[in-house]
């Protein structure tokens, strides 16, 4: 407010106003406007719980407390524990947050009788491994051995004598193997279990040259491998007549001699 000096200028000075000279909206508005205050900030609390989740990071990530102790394979019937544990390759005690399980995953898979695989986590210190392994569905004879194909026309075994319920397969001696072999897997897809329980042997001659040798010296005529299901519907039927030789190449139309 401003005083009079003594020679007569004005002179301005602050005092400071009650609380009644501001209004009480104005009031209001100012308080929520002022910063925060840091004391309110629970700094002490903050500080515990980024300590907790440091310290839960690094007993699950480098601290041998959830190291892997055991590893778990299932799914076996041609592979044996070692050598899929040797493929596998799993560092004892490593941390189980940290083991590579897609690496683990592609080794194990690499072993030829295995069709997939999964592997997971199992804690605190379990890893689990699940095979799938391949179905042997074919054999070729070279060599004195058998030489075993799965459904997808893979060969992942070799076995001094034909396994069960495998269909023998004779490819011809000359040419790739993988488009005859899958002729002749369309083929035994398609057989009824009449067909298959009296099969000795399938021959694959050429595209279109496919013959089942049953048993009784007994032939059919398969010819290519298409309409393989209505083939093997016509061959069924017709295993009660009587004759040796069943030509089915031509479902629609049908002769046994």
């Amino acid at each position: 407010m401003p005083t009079e000096s003594d020679d007569g200028r004005r002179r301005w000075r602050l005092v400071r106003a009650g609380t009644d000279a501001v209004p009480a909206s104005l009031r209001r508005l100012m308080s929520r406007a002022r910063p925060p205050q840091l004391a309110a900030v629970p700094w002490r609390l903050i500080g515990l719980v980024l300590a907790t989740v440091g310290l839960m990071g690094w007993i699950v990530l480098v601290s041998p407390v959830f190291g892997v102790r055991q590893v778990q394979v299932s799914g076996l019937l041609l592979l044996d524990e070692e050598q899929v544990l040797q493929a596998a390759a799993v560092p004892a005690g490593k941390p189980l947050a940290r083991v590579d399980v897609a690496g683990i995953r592609s080794r194990v898979g690499a072993l030829a009788p295995a069709e997939s695989v999964e592997v997971s986590r199992g804690w605190p210190a379990t890893l689990r491994i699940a095979v799938l392994e391949r179905t042997p569905v074919a054999a070729v004879k070279r060599d004195n051995l058998y030489h075993v194909f799965d459904r997808y026309g893979v060969t992942f075994l070799t076995s001094s004598s034909l396994p069960a319920d495998v269909v023998e397969v004779k490819l011809p001696a000359e040419g790739a193997p993988e488009k005859p072999m899958k002729a002749a897997l369309r083929v035994i897809q398609a057989l009824t279990p009449q067909l298959r329980s009296e099969l000795v042997r399938l021959v694959v001659n050429g595209p279109a040259g496919i013959q089942l040798v049953l048993r009784k010296d007994r032939m059919v005529t398969w010819g290519d491998a298409e309409d393989s299901d209505l083939k093997a519907k016509v061959a069924t039927a017709l295993l009660t007549q009587k004759g040796k030789q069943i030509d089915v190449s031509v479902p629609e139309i049908v002769t046994i001699q």
